[in-house]
């Protein structure tokens, strides 16, 4: 039986990501499917201010909203998954997630973006590649917003010129 790891956030490409395996599974129902959502982990300074059961349950809660269009999809369908939610730093529990189920395969969708964004952005989606022996299917997803695909190498560009007329 194959084991499919999709990591799902609340972006619309994580739903594409979801359907790409429900493609998959019509073509093999030999398929175990497992969502995993990641929620970030408050800093010691914010933590501080709220219980443990607060946070655990504002995790919760954030994570039952980002796995719930995924969930309907696939239940829509009849597909049987389960599902897992977790706290840390994304890359690092989605590999670890994969190698304690061991999962066949990640799939993962990213928003497409240019060369000079990525350089500058950090990417879960690289950081996933480097981390994992496991194979990583990476499906394009969605372009980037205006801001992201020209105000970012616009700024570098600024801040260069900036910089060089400086050190005249």
């Amino acid at each position: 039986m194959l084991k499919v790891l999709i990591p799902v956030d609340d972006s619309r490409n994580s739903q594409i990501a979801v359907k790409q395996v429900i493609k998959e599974f019509m073509n093999n129902t030999a398929m175990e499917i497992h969502l995993l959502n990641v929620q970030p982990p408050f800093s010691r300074d914010i933590a501080r201010y709220f219980s443990s059961k607060s946070l655990h349950d504002y995790h919760r809660d954030q994570a039952a909203k980002a796995l719930g269009p995924a969930k309907q999809m696939l239940e829509g369908f009849g597909i049987p998954y389960s599902v897992h939610a977790q706290v840390g730093e994304k890359a690092k529990v989605i590999t670890d997630t994969a190698h304690r189920l061991r999962c066949d395969h990640i799939v993962m969708s990213t928003a497409r973006k240019n060369s000079l964004t990525r350089w500058v952005e950090t990417s879960v989606t690289n950081r996933v590649l480097e981390l994992t022996p496991v194979p990583v299917e990476v499906i394009a997803g969605d372009a980037v917003s205006k801001w992201e695909r020209y105000g970012i190498p616009a700024g570098i560009g600024a801040l260069l010129a900036l910089m060089l007329s400086a050190a005249d």
